[in-house]
């Protein structure tokens, strides 16, 4: 039977998984973060890249791969609200059903800074601010919704406007690193407790992670190809993540996780 390791396919990701390979033995499984979350749980994927959430709601019954995660040190640019009222005077939001994780986060975000809006899962793009208050966009869908706001390419992600359109837009992985100072850590490469993943697999994970970031530009021109996004402005983005689990994004985990009350991630590295 095949090894089946669960992938997104987001732009965010792509250092991770644009130069992996799938050798014979190995299958490769594209889906959303919560279907990855799910198919794992259920055993359809014997490794996947899981959100932080649901590696947490575990409580121990995965172990995460212990120098491998999708987290960023200041703004993400693709896990936005998009909300045309100050933030203080949000009542109705829509939310993505793509990540618990992000959700959480806005959640939290909203309950620290005395904020109390509905948050209701809707399937809608920046047309739903015709009916709600915010939009929660993750991922390619946020990137691209941006970009769309725009009147001309900045030079980097660093010059993006910050009320594109006319529309507040406010970066969650921002607005957590300025109330911690800490990383926010989005996803993490996890197996179920008890399932030592093959060396072998990890080796290839490792390479393809190597790959992706010397070769960044070439990564940056696919994904650019792909959504329609300006090559630089790409690269720029995926220069901001951090791929190593280093001990700054373990303290942004645990915290998270003590702010969403969550058990902490207790060392459940497994190779």
């Amino acid at each position: 039977m095949a090894y089946r390791i669960g992938l997104p396919h987001y732009a965010n990701t792509a250092p991770l998984v644009h130069f992996l390979e799938a050798p014979r033995g190995v299958e490769l499984r594209f889906g959303v973060p919560t279907e990855l979350n799910r198919w794992l749980a259920e055993g359809e994927v014997d490794l996947s890249l899981v959100s932080s959430q649901f590696y947490l709601e575990a409580r121990g019954a995965l172990r995460a791969l212990p120098d491998f995660s999708v987290a960023v040190l200041g703004a993400v640019y693709s896990v936005n609200l998009f909300h045309k009222r100050p933030w203080e005077e949000l009542r109705r939001i829509a939310i993505t059903s793509e990540s618990a994780t992000s959700v959480r986060l806005l959640g939290h975000l909203l309950e620290r800074s005395g904020v109390e809006a509905e948050l209701e899962p809707a399937p809608v793009g920046l047309e739903g601010l015709a009916t709600y208050d915010g939009v929660l966009l993750i991922g390619d869908r946020a990137l691209a919704a941006y970009a769309g706001l725009l009147e001309h390419t900045p030079a980097s992600v660093h010059d993006l406007p910050r009320r594109p359109g006319g529309y507040y837009v406010t970066d969650l992985a921002m607005r957590w690193f300025r109330a911690t100072r800490l990383p926010f850590v989005f996803a993490l490469w996890a197996t179920r407790s008890g399932e030592q993943p093959p060396p072998e697999v990890v080796a290839l994970l490792r390479h393809a992670r190597r790959e992706g970031l010397g070769r960044l530009g070439e990564v940056a021109a696919a994904e650019s190809a792909r959504l329609g996004i300006p090559a630089p402005l790409l690269q720029h983005y995926l220069w901001n993540f951090r791929y190593h689990l280093e001990p700054p994004d373990r303290l942004g985990l645990a915290a998270f996780a003590e702010a969403v009350g969550l058990l902490g991630p207790e060392e459940y590295w497994s190779v």
